[in-house]
This record gives C-alpha cells, structure tokens and sequence, in this order.
C-alpha cells in the first residue's frame, strides 16, 4: 500500500494527520481499523455463503469471472480446445510484428545519419 512512499513521506502523512484530527488520532485510528476489520468479516462470510450455495469450496480470489469459469466450469481440455485456434493466430501475428520490427530497425539503421555512412568514408578526394 505504501509502496511508493518513503519514510519522510509517511512522517509527513502522520504529522498532518495529528495536526488535522489532534487529540481524536487514537479514536480515528479505532474506528478505521474496526472498519477493516468488519469489512473482512462481511467478505469472508460472503464467500461462506457462496461456497455453500455452489456446493464448492470458493476463496476470494476465485471470485473473479475468468479465474472462476476457469476453475469450476471448464475442464482442461476444453480451455485447451478454446486456446488452440487463438494461439495459431497469436503466433502468426507475432511473427508477422517480428518481421515488420526488423525491417523498421534495418532502415532507422540505414537512415542513421549520426554514424559515418559507408559510401563517404571510402570515397577519397
């Protein structure tokens, strides 16, 4: 979460949270982390629930449509069946993009007018 904050980042966010909410901090705090709290309790008894309805055992991540036909409506092979056209294709157009990227390096290349072309460093006067 606070990944992409320092340390003096985060003392600054502490010092202005003190400034703004003063001697309310520690209950600010309370309320916040009972609310994190209460929000993991209503999700993990969601997907208690669900996991009873299903019939299957369901964690929180298999709550996502794609994980979740994934996992409880496709067998292997039919997800096979599904990928086989589409990765002929993806093949085929990475190739092609392959090709065209090449090309497009052998011209920048051959345009590059910082390095010394060939035909004037050979000609003599």
């Amino acid at each position: 979460m606070f990944e992409n904050l320092n340390w003096w980042e985060i003392g600054v966010l502490l010092l202005l949270a003190l400034l703004i909410f003063g001697d309310r901090l520690p209950n600010v705090i309370n309320d916040g982390l009972r609310m994190v709290r209460n929000l993991r309790s209503m999700a993990r008894n969601a997907t208690g629930d669900l996991s009873r309805e299903l019939g299957t055992d369901i964690q929180l991540e298999d709550l996502h449509p794609k994980a979740f036909i994934r996992k409880h409506l496709l067998s292997e092979d039919d997800e096979q069946a599904i990928r086989k056209p589409l990765q002929s294709m993806y093949d085929n157009l990475r190739s092609d993009v392959t090709g065209v990227h090449d090309e497009l390096k052998d011209v920048a290349k051959a345009a590059d007018l910082r390095t010394p072309s060939v035909a004037t460093s050979t000609t003599t006067p």
